[in-house]
């Protein structure tokens, strides 16, 4: 799609760029965040008034909301997943399983002894996380009001919520099926206060059969449990109700309250090791809403960063490395699958050519009867084909853009203060 300037890019570098003086000079970051915060608000609100594409916006309002309640749900089967993943095993596995060997981590390690060092601190640097690919998003999905980026800009957003929703909840199932050892061995008894022992279900179908190459053999013949359970301390069971069930999912301690809801809110990155890597996953669908959204210069700078933080995953051991490659395929796969949703591509051409192949032959016949009032009607139908429907009345659309811009600068202000210390 071409562009109608380059000041979009121009703002998200300025965005990343700011934001890394908090490393560099952090009174020159304080002074520059807020004023670059306070610009980019104003600009969008002053342009949104004249925005032309209100009637499209307004009829991608519920696949948009659609799309959020979808992706807070699979977030939510997400955060159940990483605490039952986590809490299965007990501490004691966790504190006592070594990580997995990985070459990439070997090669980033030859790598730091081999290059110049301007180039390992250039590697090493925190360019860009998590909350600056979000926040990217952000600015490309807002860019639809300067023109930059085809309408409609909820369903750009739409497209993405709903790809990250197919994401996170593969990524629960994928990470749920195979327990691995988390590639930082204290992260757990520093995170989660769950018990040192394994659930019951550990105690009769893993740890019998753990490390006993005869026991594993011998369940291999039999395909039935049949080792006899040690002695583990008994679970606690709060009674939460008709919520009982999450029991065996979140394994609760005493000191950790008696509320299911509390300690879902406590909920973060898990201490196992979770295939794919979540932060990539952000990372490439920001850079694949980029490559086709926006294009040039700026989506291959996009995506040199998405490299630079697949690397530091690696480097600083927050996931292996087949967690960022796999995170990567995934995501590029499903952005590509879920185009039915928005497309940069212009639909009003292919809807106009189908409309001409439907009346096509009224056509020739106007044609050679030389009804020229007939032909002038019939290419009225084709070029209406092409054009924005609008099923609301001006008010409507109105109240609806007023909304949307009141709710979308104090999202995004809450946002930027919230994800500020990254």
């Amino acid at each position: 799609m071409p562009r109608a300037n380059e000041g979009l890019g121009l703002a998200a570098i300025s965005y990343v760029a700011v934001d890394y003086l908090r490393y560099v000079s952090p009174s020159w970051h304080g002074r520059l965040q807020p004023a670059l915060w306070a610009v980019l608000a104003l600009a969008a609100a002053c342009r949104a008034p004249f925005y032309r594409h209100w009637p499209l916006e307004l009829r991608a309002a519920t696949p948009f909301l659609a799309s959020l309640v979808f992706m807070l749900s699979a977030l939510l089967c997400e955060a159940l997943s990483v605490r039952f993943v986590t809490a299965v095993l007990g501490l004691d596995w966790h504190t006592s399983s070594p990580p997995l060997p990985d070459s990439g981590q070997w090669l980033l390690l030859f790598l730091n002894e081999k290059l110049p060092q301007v180039v390992v601190d250039v590697l090493r640097a925190h360019i860009i996380g998590l909350h600056h690919f979000l926040m990217l998003f952000v600015m490309l999905a807002f860019s639809v009001v300067f023109n930059s980026v085809k309408a409609p800009g909820l369903g750009l957003a739409a497209r993405y919520m709903f790809t990250m929703a197919i994401g996170r909840l593969l990524r629960a199932v994928t990470f749920v099926s195979t327990i691995l050892p988390s590639v930082r061995p204290w992260c757990a008894e520093v995170r989660f206060p769950v018990p040192y022992h394994p659930h019951p279900w550990v105690q009769k179908y893993y740890m019998p059969y753990a490390s006993n190459s005869d026991a594993i053999r011998k369940l291999i013949q039999t395909d039935m449990p049949y080792a006899t359970i040690g002695e583990y301390p008994g679970e606690y069971r709060p009674n939460w109700g008709r919520m009982n069930f999450l029991i065996d999912i979140l394994r609760p301690t005493v000191s950790e309250g008696s509320s299911w809801y509390q300690l879902l809110k406590k909920a973060g990155g898990g201490c196992n090791d979770l295939l794919y890597s979540g932060h990539m996953l952000v990372a490439v669908l920001t850079a694949m809403a980029w490559t086709e959204a926006y294009g040039g210069w700026t989506s291959a700078l996009t995506w040199i960063l998405v490299l630079h933080s697949a690397q530091r995953e690696i480097r600083e051991r927050h996931h292996y490395t087949v967690d960022c490659i796999v995170a990567i395929y995934v995501g590029i796969l499903l952005w590509r699958m879920t185009g039915f949703i928005w497309s940069a591509k212009d639909a009003t051409k292919t809807k106009r050519l189908a409309k001409l192949d439907e009346v096509q032959s009224r056509l020739i016949h106007a044609a050679k009867d030389s009804d020229i009032d007939e032909i002038r009607d019939l290419l009225k139908e084709v070029e209406r084909a092409g054009q924005e429907r609008r099923g609301s009345s001006q008010w409507a659309i109105w109240l609806f853009a007023g909304t949307t811009i009141t709710v979308s600068l104090i999202m995004v202000l809450l946002a930027f203060t919230l994800t500020s210390d990254g």
